[in-house]
């Protein structure tokens, strides 16, 4: 036996995945336990490119083996998620190296990896923190939401979602198709007021050759795209009144009639609908058909408003930051207590959206391995929206007080999911252990818990 095959018996033997590839991604080395997290035998592995095994949304843009092959770099740790063969999304904890032959020419790359569902499950257990899919929160509401789309989503009723623009309705939609029964299906979204008056009865149920000038050829719509699975219409509040009708016929016989077809088409297709607008409102008005609004509204999902769940702003933070970690190879940014009471006392009237748009925007600015206060963007800092000209601070009674509730409110909860170990509770809020005594102080919490 060769050295070369002593050391493959070897690794086989050791309980981490580990694969190789050339410097054209071809995997020319594949273990058993990297099978036995992947799924892929070394059979089906061997040879092929490692993101067709791995599928990870990191693979064409992120990869850290990729950065460690254009480094030199001889460890790159990270981590990632990957699909199984089972399309199960595996988290996984990796180390990535460069390989390089005698001459110090690179000859390709080696990548070790862990299977960290475990830990996942222990660390969401741990830290009282709730997921379902890409949704993120642990306020009673979003908890309540996530047992309602358990209960909805294996149903195939209609579903209508209200809520302010920017709280996750497209994500709730999503959640619900991929937790019923129609995941292997299509998922279709269709942006209402994207669509112009003149071109949205073509675009949703689709046409045929000749029924107007540049009519070429047949097309389908994106409901007949959307067969088997689900369409998405957002913000339906904006849907022109002689689609509704249309489309309600095609939700009460499943069955339409393409622009220019002479037969109907039949469909399959699960509706979920949102709208940022008062539907009932806009039925008393005229603007909108009621039997198509009570054809829509099956079940009634709400999503709630960023300010009405400020203890998940921490979690949303550490989210997207770790998310930004991901994307860049970098270690994540720790957000200073000074840029933490801002964000904490923001009223985001762009909800879960702008949250995003802000870590987005102080993670690009800053340049050092702590966001503070001065990278995030100036709207915030002096307080105003960045679509009035009023300032905050001419609510600061109610608001101040409101905003004292909540963060007390915060740390006890934060307190209590630590067993009141103050190192804990202070790395989990991102702040010091001084500053964390000092508002332990403030709000009289320092005698209600030995350590």
């Amino acid at each position: 036996m060769t050295n070369i095959e002593n050391y493959k018996q070897i690794l086989d033997c050791v309980a981490t995945g580990i694969f190789t590839v050339d410097t054209d991604w071809n995997i020319t080395f594949f273990n058993n336990e990297a099978g036995k997290i992947t799924g892929f035998t070394k059979t089906e592995a061997l040879g092929r490119k490692c993101y067709e095994i791995f599928r990870s949304n990191l693979c064409f843009e992120g990869c850290f083996l990729k950065k460690a092959m254009e480094k030199g770099a001889k460890s790159i740790k990270g981590r990632n998620k990957i699909l199984n063969k089972d399309n199960r999304e595996i988290p996984v904890d990796i180390t990535a190296s460069v390989l390089k032959d005698n001459e110090d020419r690179i000859i390709g790359g080696v990548e070790s990896f862990v299977d960290e569902s475990v830990r996942v499950i222990l660390e969401k257990k741990l830290d009282k923190s709730y997921t379902y899919h890409d949704i993120v929160g642990k306020d009673k509401q979003m908890v309540s939401l996530f047992d309602a789309i358990s209960v909805v989503a294996p149903t195939d009723c209609h579903v209508l979602l209200l809520g302010e623009t920017g709280s996750g309705k497209d994500l709730v939609a999503r959640a619900i198709h991929n937790s019923s029964n129609r995941k292997k299906g299509p998922f279709i979204k269709v942006n209402c007021p994207a669509l112009p008056d003149n071109l949205f009865e073509s675009e949703l149920f689709g046409y045929r050759r000749g029924a107007f000038t540049d009519a070429k050829q047949d097309k389908k719509g994106m409901v007949q795209m959307a067969e088997g699975g689900t369409i998405f219409l957002d913000e339906i509040g904006d849907l022109p009144k002689e689609i509704q009708a249309k489309l309600h016929q095609a939700l009460d016989e499943n069955k339409f009639y393409p622009l220019g077809a002479i037969e109907s088409v039949q469909v399959n297709v699960r509706v979920i609908t949102a709208t940022n607008k008062n539907l009932f409102e806009l039925v008393k008005a005229g603007k909108f058909r009621e039997d198509l609004y009570y054809r829509l509204k099956v079940i009634e999902l709400k999503t709630p408003a960023l300010r009405d769940r400020p203890s998940d702003i921490p979690l949303l933070i550490d989210h997207f930051l770790t998310k930004q970690a991901y994307i860049t190879g970098k270690k994540p940014f720790i957000i200073s207590p000074n840029a933490m009471k801002v964000l904490l006392n923001y009223h985001y009237p762009g909800n879960v959206r702008e949250l995003k748009h802000i870590i987005e925007h102080s993670s690009i600015l800053c340049k050092k391995n702590t966001i503070d206060i001065q990278y995030l963007p100036e709207h915030l800092i002096n307080k105003r929206s960045p679509f009035s000209s009023t300032p905050k601070s001419a609510h600061s009674p109610s608001v101040s007080d409101s905003i004292l509730e909540k963060e007390k409110e915060i740390i006890i909860e934060a307190l209590t999911a630590h067993g009141w170990h103050r190192h804990e509770t202070a790395k989990a809020l991102s702040m010091d252990r001084s500053t964390l005594w000092r508002k332990m102080k403030k709000h009289g919490l320092l005698l209600q818990k030995k350590f």
